[in-house]
């Protein structure tokens, strides 16, 4: 058996399903290590973090969490605090909830508390994250962008994440918003990057050197990366791209992406092993 590097890695697309059912919670609370294990909530990101604590504190105990800690960081400091910090290394998940990404960057990034985070997916924990959580789960995360007029120069606003993982971007509530143009002028300026757009209640497990999609909604993949021509580098900004040769994948459950070939994969190829055994090869 493979030796097991890193934690699992979860980004959900947003507006995921909360209910007693709650089938991508369900699995990310399934992954953790233990029967019974710890759930951290960081609610950084939202501008009602009472209310949405006490929904995620509600579904994760009654999916099978032992404990859900409330892993509350409004300003810098309290990234730094040793309440913070015991919780954080006591999670066996840790899940970001959605937001304004920007907003979880600012609070968290260079600080103790992500610090924390990295090391205990070293240890095995789960780190997961829905919309703007999902989002900043990247080395480059998208903060901004109008969905119906991103295929002009500069449109689509770019900055680092926390680099759970790199080569890829995520964009999130990516049908429902109509997203797609975003992902396409980052593959204009950023062919390496390979697009992950997740629809609501659409998840992925990133394991290895696949990409697993889970959940009831489509996982979209945009593949820039053989594109044969582009007319961004001769635009002002604002002005209208034009790009040639972008692949798009939908993705359903059991479906899998090859970062390292770039091809979907079937649930045949991918094998009869469940999300929960790959966990194991992550």
């Amino acid at each position: 058996m493979k030796a097991k590097l890193l934690g699992p890695l979860v980004a959900i697309g947003g507006a995921e399903d909360k209910s007693a059912g709650a089938g991508i919670l369900r699995r990310v609370v399934s992954m953790a290590p233990g029967e019974a294990p710890v759930v951290g909530v960081v609610t950084t990101a939202s501008s009602i973090p009472e209310e949405t604590f006490e929904r995620y504190r509600d579904v994760f105990t009654k999916i099978g969490a032992s404990e859900v800690l409330d892993v509350r960081m409004r300003e810098r400091e309290d990234a730094e605090t040793q309440d913070a910090l015991d919780m954080i290394r006591r999670s066996d998940v840790v899940f970001f909830s959605g937001g304004d990404q920007m907003r979880l960057t600012n609070i968290l990034g260079a600080s103790s508390a992500l610090d924390a985070i990295r090391e205990r997916r070293k240890e095995g924990a789960v780190i997961a994250g829905t919309s703007a959580g999902a989002a900043c789960q990247a080395t480059t995360m998208i903060y901004g962008g109008p969905a119906d007029d991103s295929l002009k120069k500069g449109a689509v606003k770019m900055s680092a994440g926390f680099g759970f993982m790199g080569g890829v971007i995520i964009d999130t509530h990516f049908l429902q918003r109509g997203r797609f143009s975003r992902l396409m002028e980052v593959g204009a300026t950023n062919p390496e990057y390979l697009g992950v757009g997740l629809g609501e209640d659409a998840a992925v497990l990133f394991a290895e050197e696949v990409i697993h999609a889970f959940g009831p909604g489509h996982v979209i993949i945009v593949d820039s990366s053989e594109i044969t021509g582009s007319n961004v580098f001769d635009l002002a900004d604002g002005e209208a791209v034009t790009v040639h040769n972008v692949k798009m994948h939908a993705l359903v459950e059991g479906y899998g992406y090859s970062l390292k070939d770039r091809r979907v994969l079937t649930p045949e190829e991918l094998g009869a092993e469940s999300l929960e055994q790959r966990v194991a090869y992550t």
